[in-house]
């Protein structure tokens, strides 16, 4: 059952699960889909992430509990099968000052780790944090690994990293906690293109090593 709640005066939070799953970013994807197509007045943007949809709109045209009204009419009445797209390479260099330490926590070489990590496609599932940061899952049960204990105060651009269940990409350079095992070329920012970020939900990524 969806749930529908404040975020703020100017936006509201449509929360459809609470887990990381497939089947709840389809039902997000399919909401944002749907109110694209007929967007509700005074629907301004919308937000998708995991599990959840963040709506925002123009109080001087609607109000929270219409908006409100008008999200809940479509539950049940969505397609929320995720359309399968294109597989994205993203060559990666597997040279992160972390990739010992995960190695070392999980019973693995190097290689493994890079063999591992490697070894599947993603789904992103929320571009956030940061400008273009990119949250994607899941990665396999043997290279959960807690994020750091003290989060470094800079982390280079294009820096690949994994904690708990997750694997992400830092778009632009800022704090971060995750274990950074490798790093990409690949430019995911750039706010002067349309859109500004690399990636979005829904997207299917695939860690390439360099030769």
């Amino acid at each position: 059952m969806w749930q529908v709640a404040p975020a703020g005066d100017r936006a509201l939070l449509v929360t459809v699960g609470r887990t990381i799953d497939p089947s709840l970013l389809g039902q997000v994807l399919a909401l944002d889909k749907a109110l694209a197509g007929r967007p509700p007045s005074g629907l301004i943007s919308t937000v998708p992430a995991y599990a959840s949809l963040l709506c925002h709109y123009d109080p001087g045209v609607t109000d929270a509990a219409r908006l409100e009204a008008s999200i809940l009419e479509l539950e049940g009445h969505v397609d929320a099968a995720m359309a399968v797209g294109s597989v994205v390479d993203v060559p990666t260099q597997y040279d992160g000052p972390d990739l010992a330490s995960v190695a070392l926590q999980t019973n693995l070489t190097p290689a493994g780790v890079i063999e591992m990590h490697a070894g599947r496609e993603y789904l992103v599932y929320c571009v956030g944090f940061a400008p273009g940061f990119t949250y994607c899952g899941v990665l396999p049960d043997q290279l959960s690994v807690p994020r750091l204990a003290s989060p470094r105060l800079r982390v280079a651009t294009g820096s690949i990293g994994i904690a708990g269940r997750q694997t992400g990409i830092y778009a632009v350079e800022s704090p971060g906690g995750w274990n950074l095992i490798g790093r990409t070329g690949l430019r995911l920012f750039d706010p002067a293109a349309d859109p500004p970020v690399g990636f979005k939900p829904g997207d299917r990524l695939r860690f390439i090593p360099a030769s």
